[in-house]
């Protein structure tokens, strides 16, 4: 919760304003490094929420996601405080990629330390003056590079205040996710900061619909926490739920030719793809090993043995998974036509 003396580095955030801060991080050689934020303070005490993009430097729709946020007019009434930081990962972004100068990934680096590496130092630069300070972060992320990922909310489903906040979000599906040492759930947990992970889309690549989903998604998260005013929606169908997922891996080397496509519901044992030899005959198929839909998918048709092709969310009742995603592709398509009329009408 803010107070009068809202202060991130040596700035002191009035309420009711919005400010610009360059939180100064390592030089890389001689060139001087900063992290960017922005912080908009309402004119009323509320909670304090940070909003993240490209902890891994190849991720990008959440910076458009951010830059679209702060925009919008319904922030004037806002009613506590948010910090964006739309670039943590400087350095990948500048070399458009996934993680650190010294090959470290950023968000295996948390709570961090000032006397460790590049990665830990700016994880606890980041932790302490932003992470800290909120009782909430949403934190935006995209596929690995060449894999792309459905829409979705991974957090603590066991947490019946984030259960709540991802429901209310509006992705297609909501994932239970386990805790990774080092990442920056796992550190905020351990502090007491809830945070939503939003995955949607691949790395490298700006994906509107993933975009426009994630915009209104936070808006629908800050009116659910009380930070913004709250409309009545009829027909709102709640996501997906699932407490386990599970990649898929190739059983053989050679060319991927898919049959199931990314927000697919399967059946177990259903053929979802064939793995064809380019210079042979053979094919070989690759089934569902439970009943559930398809959430993330590699994007290179060659695979070698082993590589991780298909990420499936398990889900028991097919036949309210298949309604709900329909009802979550008919949404995507209004809110996508409207869209183009008024931006900003479409969350307001």
């Amino acid at each position: 919760m803010q107070n009068d003396h809202f202060v991130i580095g040596d700035t002191i955030i009035p309420k009711g304003k919005e400010v610009k801060i360059n939180l100064e991080l390592p030089k890389l050689y001689n060139t001087p490094t900063n992290l960017p934020i922005r912080v908009v303070r309402g004119k009323k005490d509320g909670p304090v929420v940070f909003i993240s993009a490209a902890i891994h430097g190849d991720e990008l729709n959440g910076i458009e996601i951010i830059r679209r946020l702060r925009k919008l007019s319904i922030l004037k009434k806002l009613q506590g405080t948010i910090i964006f930081a739309p670039i943590v990962n400087v350095y990948g972004v500048m070399t458009l990629s996934r993680y650190l100068p010294d090959r470290r990934d950023l968000n295996r680096s948390f709570p961090g330390s000032i006397k460790g590496s590049i990665a830990s130092r700016i994880a606890k630069i980041f932790f302490d003056e932003i992470v800290s300070k909120c009782d909430l972060g949403i934190d935006l992320h995209t596929g690995s590079i060449h894999k792309s990922n459905l829409p979705q909310v991974r957090t603590n489903l066991n947490n019946e205040y984030t259960l709540k906040l991802a429901h209310a979000f509006g992705a297609p599906v909501v994932l239970h996710s386990e805790l990774r040492d080092g990442s920056l759930r796992a550190e905020a947990q351990e502090m007491g900061t809830p945070i939503l992970l939003y995955e949607a889309g691949e790395a490298l690549r700006f994906d509107e619909s993933c975009i426009r989903v994630g915009v209104k998604g936070i808006i629908n998260v800050l009116r659910e926490n009380g930070m913004l005013p709250k409309v009545i929606r009829k027909n709102t169908k709640k996501p997906i739920t699932s407490k386990a997922s599970r990649w898929i891996r190739a059983n053989e080397s050679g060319m991927v030719r898919t049959i199931k496509a990314l927000g697919e519901i399967v059946k177990e044992n259903e053929i979802i793809a064939y793995i064809d030899e380019p210079l042979d005959d053979n094919s070989f198929e690759i089934l569902s090993p439970f009943d559930g839909i398809i959430i993330g998918k590699s994007q290179i048709p060659l695979v070698q043995e082993g590589d991780a092709i298909f990420h499936i969310a398990k889900f028991s009742n097919l036949n309210i998974a298949e309604d709900k995603m329909e009802y979550f592709n008919e949404d995507a398509v209004k809110q996508s036509e409207f869209y183009e009329l008024n931006n900003e009408e479409i969350i307001e």
